[in-house]
């Protein structure tokens, strides 16, 4: 399955993507959020598709898309998680999962414009797996992770690196500004992805090509990164994992390259899909 949220921000309605139509599911599922996951909604959704989507009914392809996902409690990133892109980012090659957090309002649509905070000069693009966690996990196993995750989806970790690594060393700070989490365009149930290990990620920016690297490339694979991170703390249902990223940023080009007003950032996992951004300044945002 591939879920769908659609409409203006903050007023999105679920909805699941059949045979290439996004089919509104709002007249059975309130929406993907906590909720949805804690009370295994992903069957509930699997069998009203399954019997025809009820209720249903097909929705403009031209609406706008939010995050398949409702905001979740908690956004954990995972840092230097390809070993060329933390050789890229400077210092040594972690030995367990570097960790940090995303606000979650930071959270956007897919296709949304990425705002640039005031006073960035530093402005830079990740593009990563991300991993939503389908029930409560706490000190989980790596052998029973997979019981826990609802699906996956592609996952921008926008970062503003001046206030990253240059204003107290907190990585929070660089990570957190409105509009820099983008996700989408579907969250896609499991089954529909034959391994998690095998797929194509990269990134664009005004069509160069910039990131182009594979999922197996991550050191601390899916599985032990959500037995990893529940020992540390508890994962509700909608969290979000972001996995890391490959090389290919915009600090590590000689001389850097950051993004800058104007600029389209076209990003996509391989099976899962693709999200796109302008980058614009904080005035253009009504």
């Amino acid at each position: 399955m591939k879920l769908v949220r659609y409409g203006e921000a903050g007023m999105e309605n679920p909805a699941v993507l059949v045979d290439g139509k996004i089919i509104d599911a709002e007249s059975e599922f309130s929406n993907f959020d906590e909720g949805f996951f804690a009370c295994d909604g992903m069957s509930a959704l699997e069998s009203w598709v399954e019997d025809g989507c009820p209720g249903g009914f097909e929705v403009d392809p031209d609406v706008r898309l939010g995050s398949p996902i409702a905001r979740p409690s908690k956004i954990i990133g995972v840092g230097k998680n390809y070993a060329a892109h933390a050789r890229e980012f400077g210092g040594d090659v972690p030995s367990e999962p570097v960790l940090f957090l995303k606000a979650s309002s930071s959270f956007s649509g897919p296709f949304d414009d990425v705002v640039i905070p005031p006073g960035s000069t530093h402005l830079d693009y990740e593009v990563e797996l991300a991993v939503v966690i389908g029930r409560t996990a706490k000190n989980v196993t790596e052998e029973s992770a997979s019981e826990y995750i609802a699906g996956y989806s592609v996952i921008a970790d926008y970062s503003e690196r001046q206030f990253q690594k240059h204003q107290g060393g907190q990585w929070t700070k660089g990570k957190s500004a409105d509009t820099f989490t983008p996700m989408g365009p579907y969250l896609v149930s499991c089954d529909e992805i034959y391994d998690v290990d095998k797929l194509r990620i990269w990134t664009k920016v005004n069509t160069e090509l910039r990131q182009n690297s594979w999922t197996g490339d991550m050191m601390f694979k899916v599985p032990y990164l959500v037995s990893y991170i529940s020992k540390f703390m508890t994962l509700l249902p909608g969290d979000v994992i972001c996995t890391g990223t490959p090389e290919g940023v915009g600090m590590a080009m000689s001389p850097p390259c950051y993004l800058q007003n104007g600029d389209r950032v076209d990003m996509g996992i391989e099976n899962i899909g693709k999200i796109s951004q302008h980058i614009v300044p904080e005035t253009n945002i009504s």
